[in-house]
């Protein structure tokens, strides 16, 4: 297949894996805070996403039994449903219905990313992982962005219930078309191989600060980002406002700081940039802090630190992903990137509550300042990542 066909599959791919969990994270705290759910309770939601840092638990089941093409349309339809039947309930007193509703679709979403990922690795040979790359964190983004960003616009003007339900009719569409991909021919370990395969994977010199540091590297971004919206809906930003930074300036950010962490990763060296750009996202982060103090900075202080973070999120991403790419081995990559990116997400168990209640206490500018100091451990492992890395390669 040629590989401009193949980085349309993957534009595609990461498209359809990209639009759950935009509805999520960026959705949903909206959703609930304009009709009044408290922080504490919109930083449970992020808990919700714990479903993808457990991904790697049900991995196996993905990459042993159906085909890729059947458990991403499932997983598609399956959200469909929930998140439909999730606009019926009500969001100022979410109840054990409506929890039960938002961690199914969040379970679905992960179980979709596992195959995904997979089919893509299948499909790609090596020596295409770079291009593909590029444009797998530009689709992701699009995606996450249409569906946490574009949705915003249609609250006023249909009603949330009809909000939810357009978006479960995007997922059908969605399904549909995954229903429509081309079979991959990949080596696929059964079940039962899984095991003994990662207990050698995980004996490798330097495994521990390079799970340590894929632990740790995204812990401040991860902290501040349940209470960005919850922000900015208390300085006074409409939906259509917050819609339109994340659409019109986050996107353009982020695919910007995506493509120029692609070439710095290829030009200076994947050590360099995870640490140039796990610095310039402290910054990203303090940021806000600085806008948090000074409510006079008004709409061009909120707009420029939403620029600055997107840019920043897009450099770390893409070199972010390079070393979990590069850590795996490819016949046992579905797996292995699953308990990567799964470990990447772990901080989220406690991130969610701990933000909702931290920014309650301390207040956005303290708490904002915080965050950024979260981001000091992991820059401190990147000589002994680089170790780690450079002796597998």
């Amino acid at each position: 297949m040629p590989l401009r066909r193949k980085l349309v599959l993957v534009a595609m791919l990461y498209f359809v894996e990209g639009f759950p969990p935009g509805i999520a994270a960026d959705v949903w705290p909206v959703w609930l805070r304009v009709h009044g759910a408290s922080l504490a309770e919109i930083g449970w939601v992020s808990t919700l996403l714990s479903a993808y840092t457990f991904k790697f638990l049900w991995s196996p089941l993905v990459d042993g039994y159906g085909t890729y093409r059947r458990w991403i349309t499932a997983a598609l339809v399956v959200m469909a449903g929930l998140l439909a039947l999730a606009g019926l309930r009500d969001p100022s007193a979410p109840d054990a219905v409506l929890w039960a509703l938002l961690a199914g679709f969040c379970l679905a979403s992960a179980t979709q990313d596992i195959a995904i990922d997979a089919y893509t690795i299948g499909l790609l040979d090596r020596g295409e992982e770079g291009p593909a790359n590029g444009v797998r964190v530009t689709a992701y983004r699009v995606a996450v962005l249409a569906g946490g960003g574009a949705l915003l616009f249609l609250p006023r003007w249909a009603g949330w219930p009809a909000t939810l339900v357009t978006a479960a009719a995007v997922l059908l569409a969605l399904a549909l078309v995954a229903s429509r991909l081309p079979p991959v021919t990949t080596t696929r370990a059964g079940a039962g191989d899984t095991w003994p395969a990662m207990r050698r994977w995980l004996s490798r010199p330097g495994v521990a600060a390079l799970f340590a540091f894929v632990l740790l590297y995204r812990l401040a971004d991860l902290s501040m980002g349940p209470m960005v919206k919850p922000f900015w809906v208390d300085r006074g930003m409409s939906l259509e406002e917050i819609g339109l930074v994340s659409t019109a300036i986050g996107s353009l950010a982020t695919i910007a700081g995506a493509l120029a962490g692609g070439v710095a990763v290829r030009t200076r060296g994947l050590a360099a940039s995870l640490l140039a750009f796990g610095a310039l996202a402290m910054l990203s982060n303090l940021g806000y802090a600085a806008v948090a103090l000074a409510p006079a900075s008004g709409r061009a202080g909120l707009w420029t630190a939403s620029a600055v973070e997107s840019f920043c999120t897009g450099l770390a991403t893409a070199a972010f992903l390079s070393l979990l790419m590069r850590a795996c081995e490819k016949e046992h990559a579905a797996v292995q990137f699953a308990s990567l990116s799964a470990l990447s997400l772990a901080p989220r168990l406690v991130t969610g509550p701990v933000s909702g209640a931290g920014a309650s206490a301390l207040g956005y500018p303290v708490f904002f300042a915080a965050t950024a100091l979260l981001a000091l451990p992991a820059l401190a492992l990147v000589p002994a990542v680089q170790r780690a890395v450079t002796h597998e390669r």
